[in-house]
């Protein structure tokens, strides 16, 4: 009785995965310098499943304490709170890239120095083929998504949970194959090169970019529903399966910015 929690924080026991994630870290990191000054990737990719293994450790160690009680009302107040500070560093993180796009594309800079403002080129790219069918695949995901949110929390049959996430996952799967066909489409047909061109590295920086937050989202999304299957989430008790909705919807609304700016005013 002497050791009894009156508390709604959870202490955490010591853990080895913040240490090992930053090695793994490290060694990723510098196993991409190592690759890009011709080395090979073999370093970078040991880093890399080393990121992958922590992140999936640590994650199954979270699940457990969800699922152990750990989690009080205080406890979700906090993983909320700083899940939507996570969001604020990726908005902010996309706002670079569109301050690199509209910068060079108002007013480009080149090697010499002047005054006289420089006509940038815009290269064209028809929006309404596959960009548009990306639009609504994405949005789509997105409803399903939200309808798999609701029903978790207003106490739906868990059917239409697990329908809404994996159709949700599922057209993240789609989006990312097209996308995927689209840089095949402009590297190998329209001759495009991340390196000959400022608007080219901009553009496969910033869509890029999302495409691997679309990944990283599905992966939250099947997580989300074997959970779900597994009976993890309550009307009470769901703070992963919100955590997932919110950054899908955050991918949504980054990518309808993207279109607007990149593929419709950026590129005629």
């Amino acid at each position: 009785m002497a050791h009894e929690k009156n508390h709604d924080y959870h202490i955490l026991p010591p853990s080895i995965w913040p240490f090992l994630g930053a090695m793994a870290a490290f060694v990723m990191l510098f196993g991409a310098v190592m690759w890009m000054q011709g080395n090979g990737p073999w370093l970078f990719l040991i880093g890399f499943v080393g990121v992958l293994y922590v992140m999936f450790a640590w994650w199954s160690d979270v699940v457990a304490e969800a699922n152990g009680g750990d989690h009080t009302p205080v406890v979700r107040l906090g993983l909320r709170y700083g899940f939507i500070l996570f969001v604020m560093s990726e908005v902010m993180f996309f706002a670079a890239w569109f301050w690199s796009f509209f910068k060079h594309a108002m007013y480009p800079m080149y090697d010499y120095v002047g005054t006289s403002y420089v006509q940038p080129e815009f290269y064209i790219l028809d929006p309404f083929h596959v960009p548009l069918i990306n639009t609504l695949i994405l949005l789509l995901s997105g409803c399903f998504v939200t309808w798999a949110h609701h029903a978790v929390v207003h106490g739906g049959p868990r059917r239409d949970a697990e329908l809404g996430l994996l159709i949700g996952a599922i057209l993240g799967i789609i989006f990312t194959g097209l996308q995927a066909y689209e840089y095949w489409y402009l590297t190998q047909v329209r001759d495009w090169s991340f390196a000959g061109e400022v608007f080219f590295a901009n553009f496969f920086m910033a869509t890029g970019f999302h495409g691997v937050h679309v990944i990283i989202g599905t992966i939250f999304l099947l997580v989300c529903y074997f959970r779900v299957r597994s009976g993890h989430f309550t009307a009470e008790r769901h703070v992963g399966l919100e955590a997932a909705a919110w950054y899908w919807h955050f991918v949504d609304v980054v990518w309808l910015f993207l279109f607007a700016a990149i593929y419709i005013w950026g590129l005629g």
